[in-house]
């Protein structure tokens, strides 16, 4: 049999660079929006303002809908052509949404942007397992992660300065800019990682086989369990911060700059992850950070019921909700390797499956806990706390293939 040509790759450092500019397209589709929505309720949406907040979740139900079929897509055409083909589709819901003339245009907009970035962020998993593996791929995803938590430190800001310089519909061509740079980055640099002969032609059979292998592996399907509860704590967070600072404390007008102050140091978290992965093993961080938010959600329930200054409750409330930021640095790669680890032949399939399933999922966690919002961090922090316990118990039964090797 003949030997397999080695992939061409690029230096570690830009290949990690070029992959986390494709994934904060997400990151940077959602944050960016935050300081925008009271422009959007009042210009599009005045008589029912509470609706604006559609304008985040249809984005990441359409990120969910199309990880579904992201993943099977460059099994069969290549990794490349559905990264590109996803950030066309991108930029294109964008100018339709800079030109939208109603709320319900916007929010179709949204769901196509959700559709778009879909592209990017799975296939860039199945990229990085394409040429990495273990604790490899771990060490990667958590200089990724650094990114994924790094982009909400500037990106509420920079949607703050568009807002006052050109409007709320400014925002969307600054995500054309972000986008065109990263695919272009693409197409001229990376080379593709999924070759012709590897490939594996769409058909419902092969795609029912592999969703069916994956399920019945139990680290891929605890992995996805764990990973949704753990989104679903940072949706839930993401979704009310802005109200929480705003309503409760009074910092809605700076809550841009509070929101990057808790994202860089929760940035630290990648770091960290990546320097204690090879040491301690996932599945120990994993367990860590959980139990970590099991006190300190808490802690916060505590708190609120204490008559405690506005002063000293409000940093509570900030030292938890960057909590759950870090916690999500610390985890979410590790769980994306873990549950990968075993999937590397059908990669794709199974990066689309498992973000699609914990994204959807996640959603409706975070769904009914903002719903929840009673004019406190109570209902948030209860919700989390919830999670945290559901989390921390299924890690305990998360295995590897070969436990007699420490991962």
């Amino acid at each position: 049999m003949a030997m397999e040509k080695p992939l061409k790759r690029l230096r570690q450092s830009e290949f990690v660079a070029l992959m986390a500019m494709l994934s904060a397209t997400v990151a940077f589709s959602i944050d960016a929006m935050l300081p925008a929505m009271p422009e959007i309720a009042q210009d599009l949406t005045p008589d029912a303002p509470n609706r604006v907040g559609l304008i985040i979740t249809s984005f990441v139900l359409g990120m969910g809908l199309g990880t579904f079929f992201t993943g099977p897509l460059s099994d069969a055409y290549g990794r490349k052509p559905v990264m590109i083909g996803g950030a066309a589709v991108y930029i294109l819901s964008c100018l339709f949404a800079f030109f939208a003339e109603s709320f319900e245009a916007v929010l179709a907009s949204r769901v196509l942007m959700g559709l778009g970035a879909a592209g990017p962020r799975v296939v860039a998993m199945a990229t990085i397992r394409d040429l990495y593996a273990g604790r490899n791929m771990a060490r990667i995803t958590s200089f990724i992660m650094i990114v994924f938590t790094l982009v909400p430190a500037i990106a509420p800001t920079i949607g703050a300065g568009i807002i006052a310089l050109s409007g709320w519909r400014g925002i969307f061509l600054a995500f054309i800019v972000f986008s065109a740079i990263s695919v272009v980055w693409l197409m001229l640099r990376q080379p593709e990682t999924h070759p012709a002969e590897k490939r594996n032609p769409v058909n419902l059979s092969a795609l029912w086989a592999g969703a069916a292998e994956m399920f019945a592996h139990p680290t891929a399907r605890l992995s996805i369990m764990i990973q949704s509860l753990t989104l679903g704590m940072l949706f839930s967070v993401l979704s009310s911060t802005q109200q929480i600072f705003d309503d409760v404390y009074g910092y809605g007008d700076t809550f841009h700059l509070w929101f990057g102050a808790i994202a860089v140091t929760a940035g630290t978290s990648g770091f960290l992850n990546a320097k204690w992965v090879v040491k301690h093993g996932m599945r120990a961080l994993i367990k860590g950070m959980l139990s970590v938010q099991i006190f300190a959600a808490f802690s916060m329930v505590i708190a609120l019921q204490l008559n405690l200054t506005e002063t000293t409750e409000f940093a509570v409330y900030l030292i938890w909700t960057t909590s759950v930021f870090f916690q999500a640095g610390m985890t979410i790669g590790n769980l994306n390797a873990l549950g990968m680890e075993p999937m590397g032949h059908i990669a794709g399939m199974a990066a689309s499956l498992m973000s699609a399933i914990s994204t959807i999922a996640a959603v409706f966690i975070a769904a009914p806990v903002s719903l929840a919002y009673d004019g406190t961090p109570l209902p948030t922090a209860v919700g989390i706390l919830l999670c945290a316990i559901a989390g921390r118990y299924l890690t305990g039964k998360l295995r590897r293939d070969s436990d007699d090797v420490t991962d």
